[in-house]
């Protein structure tokens, strides 16, 4: 449907707005590209210089990545995270791992006390993808799948602050992945997180914890 312009809001605005929604709504998800400059122009019924300018705004604004040769990518589910993602592209790899691990240790004790039998349901199925990922060889899908298996145990906790934080933090862990897994799948590194699962499931918060540490652990070669 073609966008209105309303008074005293400028169409550009609306464009962005309806953008944002479909980062934050998760229809584009984060890794995923956008449609093509011409597409969105279809799609929403204005000229390309205001979808160009609000697609400029939000790259800004650290929710889109900008390729040239390549296309538009989501690179954060809201301002924050993009702001977060600025703010420690270059911090110290070993400290953002330190943090990664005290969030998802801490995520995952609460979820051995808190999980449901939907929360299991979504891990389940979250650890499947994760595995297929890695069956497909394809480095950047892993890196997707291996964030949200770990999205779905922090959900799991059931603190709402605790997974907000670690949503706007996203990009950063995963460009902490990326760095580990490298450019290509190395086999004999694959680490499976079946025993997470297994102590969350057996409501288990002290071995969940240790699972979850060992495996972040487990995926920097130099630690």
């Amino acid at each position: 449907m073609a966008l209105s312009s309303p008074k005293r809001t400028p169409l550009s605005d609306q464009v962005i707005a309806q953008l944002r929604a479909q980062i934050t709504s998760g229809e584009w998800p984060v890794g995923s590209r956008i449609p093509t400059e011409a597409a969105l122009v279809e799609q929403l019924g204005v000229a390309r210089n205001t979808v160009r300018e609000a697609v400029r705004a939000l790259a800004h604004n650290g929710l889109l990545d900008i390729r040239q040769g390549s296309g538009t990518y989501v690179l954060a589910a809201s301002e924050l995270a993009g702001v977060m993602h600025r703010r420690f592209a270059d911090a110290d790899r070993a400290q953002v791992a330190e943090l990664r691990t005290t969030l998802e240790t801490a995520a995952a004790g609460l979820a051995a006390a808190r999980r449901t039998d939907r929360d299991l349901d979504l891990m389940d199925s979250a650890l499947a993808r994760r595995e297929d990922a890695w069956r497909s060889g394809n480095a950047e899908d892993f890196v997707q799948a291996d964030a949200a298996f770990h999205h779905s145990v922090v959900a799991a906790a059931h603190n709402d602050v605790l997974a907000a934080l670690y949503a706007d933090l996203g990009e950063v862990t995963r460009a902490l992945l990326r760095h580990d897994v490298g450019p290509e799948l190395v086999p004999e590194r694959y680490l499976g997180h079946d025993d997470i699962i297994d102590a969350i499931r057996a409501r288990d918060a002290q071995r969940a914890s240790y699972e979850a540490g060992r495996a972040i652990g487990a995926c920097d070669p130099e630690r």
